[in-house]
């Protein structure tokens, strides 16, 4: 098990534990990525221990229960496994519980990332934003929709924003003419993607100030970052839970246009003109005409 900050805390307490404990934190130790995924009474059993022993030991480790130092296990493992073997692990989910367990935990991503994030980082990342002169955004694999719709919007808000996407020409390409006064925000939740980390290894090369959105502060994206927004994205699935990191990014976006509200307004005012010029939505007046006409 490499050295992580649960690692770090078994280590710092293994000499005062309990027998019962120290043989909880053997087996964590050894068997990590099958503990991650063990419930507490199943860990207990495993053990020799009974379920409050392993919630105890969660208690002093500084974990607020064992839900967190299960999740501290998971994210230490989830950049390493593969496809098959998070479809493997959600195998035994029955069908009929699908729907609650998913949105509860969507619902639990919300709630931790509103919890743990630090205002006072967030506040900086909206005036580091504001104050580039470009600002990068980029995403790929299951983060190319996170990049899209942050990219979308602050394009309406902002007249120097690119969304880097690959596939379209090489990134690099997009990104040549970088320089200290422009911002790069990438985001990458497990498994991370290399190019993203490349590419923000190579903005902070250029100077450009570097912004990651991902899951925690081990993530490698933080290795390359000024400033970390992290949200949580914790799916025991072979599905990314994107949620949380949609809804920050949602926030960002409106505390971008509540700093400039004026131009924003102006902007979208000018918008709605030209949309409604142009037909770009409908309505459901001429919806049901439509409808009529076509005898529907």
């Amino acid at each position: 098990m490499e050295r992580t900050e649960l690692t770090a805390k078994i280590e710092e307490k293994y000499k005062k534990m309990s027998k019962g404990h120290k043989r909880i934190a053997d087996y964590i130790r050894q068997n990590y990525d099958k503990a991650a995924f063990m419930t507490a009474n199943k860990l207990g059993g495993k053990v020799g221990v009974s379920e409050s022993t392993v919630v105890r030991f969660a208690d002093s480790l500084g974990y607020d229960g064992y839900p967190q130092l299960q999740r501290a296990m998971q994210d230490v493992i989830r950049n390493r496994l593969t496809t098959v073997q998070l479809i493997e692990m959600t195998g035994e989910l029955k069908e009929d519980e699908v729907l609650a367990k998913v949105l509860k935990g969507d619902v639990d991503n919300i709630r931790a990332t509103l919890s743990e994030i630090d205002p006072a980082v967030f506040d900086s990342v909206v005036s580091t934003i504001l104050g580039a002169d470009k600002v990068y955004v980029m995403g790929v694999r299951s983060a190319a929709p996170l990049s899209q719709f942050m990219g979308y919007y602050l394009d309406f808000m902002m007249r120097n924003v690119r969304t880097v996407a690959s596939g379209i020409g090489d990134v690099f390409e997009r990104m040549i003419h970088i320089t200290e006064k422009d911002v790069f925000i990438g985001i990458s939740f497990p498994r991370y993607s290399n190019r993203t980390i490349e590419c923000m290894r190579f903005a902070s090369s250029k100077g450009a100030k570097c912004i990651a959105i991902t899951d925690s502060e081990v993530s490698p994206l933080c290795e390359h970052s000024d400033l970390t927004l992290c949200a949580k994205s914790n799916m025991t699935s072979f599905v990314d839970s994107l949620v949380a990191p949609l809804s920050l990014i949602n926030a960002l976006i409106m505390a971008v246009s509540a700093r400039d509200r004026e131009r924003t307004f102006e902007t979208f005012r000018e918008l709605e003109t030209v949309w409604k010029e142009y037909e770009v939505y409908g309505d459901r007046k001429s919806t049901r005409l439509n409808s009529s006409h076509l005898g529907i």
